[in-house]
């Protein structure tokens, strides 16, 4: 059986307001109590691909000292270090590990099956969220029948472009692979200086639409046990046309090669970009860091080969709770935080997507273009990674990305290097067996 998740439920627009939470479930549960009072709740939350949290934070904690008498100390981290980081203090035990974190959702079944993360299945139903959560998102963070976590944030990724630079050639928004390369190699030939279409190696989730979008799978479960599958034709495929736009077209010069998505937003920022992978919540980052972009970028959802949608990755980020004696307080942190006034605000500032169905269908009514095709994309073709332990170590192990960068350094062509890749992530699996 192959596993794939989809979104479902998503609105054509992004609004959110305020959401009722119930009540908590009582001081005398496992982990403590909500009772505040000379506490300090350590969080962990991930910088890089978001913009500056710290005024949102500061202003969260200021607020759920006054609700519970807790202090928040917010630590940010690296997603590129954070996993082994939260590795290690999973296995250094509960004075390690921090009270609340921001876990990306192709983490949770690693992080959970170590028994560091709290199964918080029960609070979600009884503060009557459970029913409302977009289910892809909760099925992500769902072991087993037991959720571990609160959905935070969603993203997706399709096509970002310069409406004006593809205005000035005359060219339309790519609806086909070919489509895309062609316009991607006319921008590369009037456009020198841009770079026309990055193919960012150290971007994990760029390639994997590639081999989705041709029909291939990273892996497949059978009778419980996972096998890649990222070395079958169809996977192969997908990496040549990716691949072969930066070797054979040259649409994308050899700096990026090692380029990881921050890379490509910080070309996007500087005006150097004019079409590219990008996730629904870079297109207001990137004209509040370079104004002179405003009303100059274009989305549409990412095309198949010969029409249609390619599959992306739909993730995003879960707030979870690690065991330790303020489990419940935790919680209560992490509800202020993924409903009402500050999912709101999170949501505004952000453009990501909540997690919450009744939010995804406040503002159905304002077909924003930088939202739109996004939220179509999310709705009709989102895809995740793998939902097993072992991924998450296929990930940290960087074996697609060093499976598309052997490629385009030239030290291995594509069928070789997925094979490579194929055998790699078989180890992994097998491993965690």
């Amino acid at each position: 059986m192959k596993r794939r998740v989809l979104a479902a439920g998503i609105a054509l627009t992004l609004g959110m307001t305020a959401t009722a939470c119930g009540g908590d479930s009582g001081d005398k549960a496992e982990g403590g109590s909500t009772d505040g009072k000379g506490k300090t709740l350590t969080v962990w939350i991930m910088e890089g691909t978001n913009p500056d949290a710290k005024p949102f934070f500061a202003e969260a904690a200021a607020a759920f000292k006054k609700k519970t008498g807790a202090t928040v100390k917010v630590e940010y981290q690296q997603w590129a270090t954070a996993q082994k980081k939260f590795t290690t203090a999973i296995e250094g035990g509960p004075k390690q590990v921090p009270d609340v974190a921001e876990v990306g959702t192709t983490w949770v079944p690693q992080f959970a099956a170590t028994g560091g993360l709290v199964d918080v299945s029960a609070e979600v139903e009884k503060s009557g969220l459970s029913d409302d959560l977009v289910e892809g998102l909760k099925d992500a963070g769902t072991l087993d029948g037991k959720q571990y976590g609160m959905p935070w944030y969603a993203g997706v990724r399709s096509v970002l472009y310069r409406k004006d630079v593809f205005e000035k050639h005359n060219l339309k928004a790519p609806t086909s692979w070919t489509e895309l390369q062609a316009a991607a190699k006319t921008l590369k030939e009037k456009e020198p200086k841009m770079v026309s279409f990055p193919v960012a190696g150290g971007a994990e989730m760029y390639a994997t639409t590639f081999i989705w979008g041709a029909g291939g799978e990273l892996a497949t479960e059978q009778d419980g046990k996972w096998k890649s599958a990222i070395n079958s034709p169809e996977a192969v495929k997908g990496i040549q046309f990716y691949t072969d736009l930066a070797k054979k077209d040259k649409v994308s010069p050899a700096k990026v090669n090692t380029w990881t998505e921050k890379e490509v937003g910080d070309a996007w920022k500087a005006g150097e970009v004019a079409m590219s992978i990008s996730g629904n919540w870079t297109p207001k980052a990137f004209t509040d860091a370079n104004p002179d972009l405003k009303d100059k970028l274009g989305a549409v959802p990412m095309p198949g080969p010969d029409g249609g949608m390619s599959r992306s990755f739909l993730g995003g980020s879960y707030l979870s709770t690690f065991k330790g004696e303020n489990q419940k307080l935790a919680f209560e942190f992490v509800k202020l935080l993924t409903t009402g006034e500050f999912a709101s605000k999170w949501a505004k500032e952000t453009n990501y997507f909540p997690g919450q169905n009744s939010e995804l269908e406040k503002i159905a009514a304002a077909k924003d273009p930088l939202v739109e095709p996004f939220a179509t994309q999310m709705l009709e073709a989102g895809a995740t990674v793998p939902k097993t332990k072992a991924y998450g170590e296929i990930q940290a192990s960087q074996v697609v990305t060093g499976m598309i960068q052997s490629i385009l350094n030239g030290k291995m062509g594509v069928q070789a290097a997925a094979d490579k890749a194929a055998k790699d992530m078989d180890a992994i699996f097998a491993k965690s067996e």
